[in-house]
């Protein structure tokens, strides 16, 4: 989207936020809002009870979807990288060359060191900024590391995919252990199931964070995409797996396990939020990367439906995602949002929102 769009749909946008000015924390510091920004990896249409599935039950992403603004008109690209490129620079993947594939493990590319990464956009305006989970838009060179792009702390993956409790990736032969804290490979957590280590991680940032500085944490999760082949393709605790019995091909309920795992960690990241006294000043952006992959290379038991299409195409079921915005300083909430929207708009629309317009 051009910024003279972009500058459009933000007035449109900001008119939802126009509340934040009688936030009380607002009122009394006077600061921006705080932005958590979560994403969902290979989430399907008909995965979250939000959309009418009655197979999964997501009582947390429906409940902080509902009392916010669920955006039932968003668009996204057909596959991980495009996306995460389109969301880090508020640019379409077609202007960035980010547009034609995801980044392989041993593939020397990434995100343009010349794009200005929302990280870097939001650290400009006092924001502390963190970034948890999955990265996917390169590592070949030290340069392209998160750490290296904005962020004052990063704990994740640099590639596509990987086991949930190993964090090995052996993508098209290229094996090895992937696992990083602030560009150092990490150990500790080796064993332990990724969406918990990544929740725990945000979580004791939101903890441990000073409230006078504007927080970013991005928030990017493993779950749901398929693990490693050769292994188990969908992987979750036990205590996960034997809440759907209802559920008898073993792949879909192992996935609905994931997807019960990903819901938990919504509801306990905005729980801490709310712990931590941060709440009333946050916006809490959720979002899928692309359509569920139903079959094929990634194939994790997905559904889009009654969508037509999967990951990888250009139907409504690979481009159209799943997202809401929840914050208590949204002056009209508990509402769908039929506007449409593209994920190349979060960029501008929370720069904005922090106080800046895009043409500054």
């Amino acid at each position: 989207m051009e910024w003279g769009k972009a500058l459009e749909f933000i007035a449109c946008f900001m008119v939802l936020l126009a509340g934040a000015l009688g936030s009380e924390e607002s009122k009394d510091h006077g600061q921006p809002p705080h932005i958590i920004f979560i994403v969902a990896d290979d989430l399907g249409w008909d995965d979250v009870s939000l959309h009418g599935s009655s197979q999964i039950l997501t009582p947390n992403i429906d409940t902080l979807a509902q009392e916010g603004v669920t955006l039932t008109n968003y668009y996204v690209s057909p596959i991980c990288t495009p996306t995460r490129s389109a969301i880090m620079t508020g640019r379409h993947p077609i202007h960035t060359g980010m547009q034609h594939d995801t980044i392989g493990a041993a593939e020397p590319w990434g995100l343009g060191l010349d794009e200005k990464t929302m990280a870097q956009h939001l650290k400009s305006l006092g924001y502390s900024t963190h970034a948890v989970g999955k990265w996917h838009l390169g590592y070949f060179a030290e340069d392209y590391i998160p750490t290296r792009r904005g962020f004052d702390s990063f704990f994740g993956y640099y590639n596509g995919r990987g086991d949930y409790y190993t964090h090995e990736d052996t993508e098209g032969g290229f094996g090895g252990y992937d696992l990083h804290k602030n560009g150092e490979v990490h150990w500790p957590d080796f064993g332990q199931y990724s969406t918990e280590i990544f929740t725990e991680e945000a979580q004791q940032i939101i903890k441990t964070h000073n409230a006078s500085q504007p927080l970013f944490l991005y928030l990017a999760h493993q779950a749901v995409h398929a693990g490693v082949y050769g292994k188990d393709l969908v992987e979750a605790p036990h205590k996960y797996y034997q809440m759907f019995p209802n559920i008898k091909t073993e792949g879909r309920r192992m996935f609905a396990a994931m997807v019960a795992g990903l819901d938990d960690s919504v509801g306990n990241i905005s729980q801490t939020l709310q712990d931590a006294g941060l709440y009333n000043n946050s916006i809490i952006v959720f979002t899928t990367d692309n359509g569920g992959p139903t079959n094929g290379y990634d194939g994790n038991h997905a559904s889009n439906w009654p969508l037509r299409g999967c990951k990888h195409t250009l139907w409504e079921g690979g481009v159209r995602g799943t997202a809401f915005v929840n914050s208590p300083l949204i002056e009209k909430p508990r509402r769908f949002s039929d506007r449409m929207m593209h994920v190349c708009d979060w960029l501008p629309t929370l720069y904005g929102v922090a106080g800046v317009t895009p043409r500054s």
